[in-house]
């Protein structure tokens, strides 16, 4: 009976070591499985990746078509799509890259503006303003290339630092976008002395700088930016912070301050009234 029990045991040992080996072939089996899956999965985003750059290349072609690109009044820079608040020669640039439906550019502005304001009219830095229309294209609608248009406009009036303002300071929810309607545009500038005129009007409803408006977006999108607002002192990034030091508007000071050390501060010519 002993060796009838020894030879059960060793066929029942047998029996569990075989249902081992087929349950971790069924786990080799599923993991590849897995993994084959993943791989499609990747493969599949890739194809979708490559069909929105695609996509997104076809759209900037558009734009370039679209007519001649007009820049306003004074713009400076590499195909003059910066405009810019503050004494041409501060020793220190500060960057942009704003979008006028973008909520958090104006939660930077009202944030900053006292600021950046101050230290534009002491020459520390002089601002360079770079328009973009991300809003536009990530909810639909115009209000971005419409308000962006009127800015420009403004500049050529010699406005835009006041009305770039106003327009962050009345911007509507960013769903809602009010500022494709050129009247409310236009209804604005009357918050800015002087330039509510018929040129500015005319300017605005013919979307003069509508081109250049979409060639600095075009120019956003190659540029590799995060989103808006994007800031370079410099050239350097401090938002939302620099290094490990968070912006705000001491540090802001501070980082101007330590940029400009040895520097003699910028020619400011008097600001004219309303700007």
């Amino acid at each position: 009976m002993s060796e009838k029990n020894e030879q059960g045991k060793r066929a029942a040992r047998d029996r569990l070591v075989q249902q081992r080996e087929r349950q971790k072939a069924r786990e080799r089996r599923r993991r590849m499985l897995i993994v084959g899956a993943g791989l499609v999965g990747v493969l599949a985003l890739a194809a979708v990746v490559g069909v929105i750059a695609a996509n997104t290349g076809d759209n900037s072609s558009k734009s370039k078509t679209a007519g001649p690109a007009v820049a306003p009044s004074g713009a400076t820079g590499k195909d003059s799509l910066a405009i810019q608040v503050g004494a041409d020669d501060a020793p220190s640039t500060l960057t942009i890259w704003e979008d006028f439906r973008c909520p958090v550019c104006a939660q930077f502005e009202n944030a900053f503006r006292d600021t950046i304001h101050q230290l534009e009219r002491t020459g520390q830095i002089k601002a360079e303003y770079r328009l973009a229309t991300i809003i536009d294209r990530n909810l639909g609608g115009s209000g971005s290339l419409r308000a962006a248009n009127a800015a420009a406009c403004a500049q050529d009036a010699g406005k835009f630092s006041a009305y770039h303002d106003v327009l962050y300071r009345n911007q509507p929810q960013e769903s809602v976008d009010a500022f494709a309607d050129n009247t409310k545009l236009i209804e604005l500038s009357g918050k800015v002395p002087g330039l509510e005129t018929t040129g500015f009007r005319s300017c605005v409803e013919d979307g003069k700088h509508d081109s250049w408006v979409k060639k600095s977006n075009t120019t956003f999108l190659k540029g590799g930016f995060e989103g808006t607002p994007t800031a370079l002192l410099n050239g350097e990034s401090i938002f939302p912070k620099k290094g490990s030091e968070q912006i705000t508007a001491a540090n802001l000071k501070k980082w101007v301050a330590e940029a400009n050390k040895g520097k003699k501060p910028g020619t400011v010519t008097p600001v004219p009234s309303g700007s």
